[in-house]
């Protein structure tokens, strides 16, 4: 287990890095604005599910051979990239109901918009890469690996799932306040302007040096 201090230290720059709006981040908040409280509450468990796969994925390696390989990098970015751009699109696209209802019901269940923020989560080579950049900073040669990836790997994932119930939340009172169908339409297509932009970020982002 590892030392109080060091988790705080840990926990403290996590935050620093959590705060910081992502790819993920924007999914939420664009379910949440365009589709309300449910839609919001559906994707989370996607976040907390990505998370996971990213930090097994990193555990099996994959994370050390995509900062050693440009080529499965860059593929495995444009693949994120690409899928970050359709969402946007279908979110600049939706159609926008005439009333607006603050709890309706889903039409098609929960599952699919949390694999939507699960993909988007998963695809994200950055996420993957960040475990095996960041985690050796707090790991200490002295005390069992496994545990302290373990409890490191637990609290980010505590963490991030915290975090985008946060956006979410701030996101759905925002929503309280768009009223009219003009201003509903203008934010269906500034979110997916933002989920596009940010698809076009997660392209044009480099791997750790």
């Amino acid at each position: 287990m590892p030392d109080l201090h060091i988790w705080i230290a840990f926990v403290i720059a996590a935050e620093a890095l959590l705060i910081l709006p992502g790819p993920t981040d924007m999914v939420v908040v664009s379910y949440a604005l365009t589709r309300g409280r449910r839609s919001a509450w559906a994707s989370v468990p996607g976040v907390t599910l990505g998370d996971a796969t990213a930090l097994v994925l990193s555990l099996l390696g994959l994370g050390a051979v995509l900062m050693a390989s440009a080529e499965l990098f860059n593929a495995l970015k444009i693949a994120g990239a690409i899928y970050l751009i359709y969402l946007g699109i279908k979110t600049w696209r939706a159609p926008v109901p005439k009333t607006l209802e603050e709890d309706a019901p889903l039409k098609r269940g929960g599952w699919r918009i949390m694999a939507h923020t699960y993909v988007a989560t998963a695809l994200n080579p950055g996420g993957i890469v960040f475990y095996v950049a960041f985690f050796p900073q707090f790991l200490s040669a002295d005390k069992p690996l496994l545990t302290q990836v373990a409890i490191f790997g637990a609290t980010f994932i505590v963490m991030g799932t915290v975090n985008s119930i946060l956006y979410a939340t701030l996101a759905l009172q925002v929503r309280r306040f768009v009223r009219s169908y003009r201003a509903r339409k203008n934010m269906n297509r500034a979110t997916g302007g933002f989920l596009i932009a940010m698809g076009g970020l997660v392209g044009l982002a480099k791997r750790a040096a």
